[in-house]
């Protein structure tokens, strides 16, 4: 199994914008008609051989348990170090390969291993069921955004 990168991301002057790979543009066709896109990237910059023989993290959220595995946590450190967001397309340039997003927690550089368009059909559940712990987090990715993160994670420093 070989993954191969369509683009990259970047951090432009405050904006995040995926830049696809010319081979790879005219897989953009008809994705600007999409509000938002879920983006899968590789988290390059923590792909360390250590990290990837990581099952069991300690406390990695203020409110959580303490001890939980790697699945389930939405963190880098994994056997596959594949990240997944949500992000809203905020502007779309199919012939340059430019996708500007509004938001994407990936360093300037990432690979960007593939786009979906974002549909409510099959991305929404109703009726779901969380740990009592996270119960407080946001419930839209619009609230997402207000939300103070910081305060939930216990990052090391």
């Amino acid at each position: 199994m070989k993954l191969q990168a369509i683009g990259r991301v970047a951090q432009q002057d405050g904006k995040t914008v995926l830049v696809v790979d010319e081979g790879m543009r005219a897989g953009l066709t008809g994705l600007g008609e999409f509000s938002h896109v879920m983006v899968l990237y590789w988290f390059d910059q923590l792909d360390i051989p250590e990290l990837r023989e990581e099952r069991v993290m300690s406390k990695p959220y203020v409110h959580g348990p303490e001890t939980l595995g790697i699945f389930a946590t939405r963190g880098p450190v994994r056997p596959n170090p594949i990240a997944v967001s949500v992000a809203g397309i905020t502007a779309f340039d199919q012939e340059n390969g430019i996708v500007e997003l509004d938001f994407l927690d990936a360093e300037d550089g990432s690979p960007l291993l593939d786009i979906k368009p974002y549909t409510p059909s099959s991305e929404i559940i109703k009726n779901y069921r969380s740990p009592e712990w996270c119960a407080h987090w946001p419930q839209s990715y619009e609230e997402s955004g207000e939300f103070d993160w910081s305060q939930e994670f216990n990052f090391e420093e």
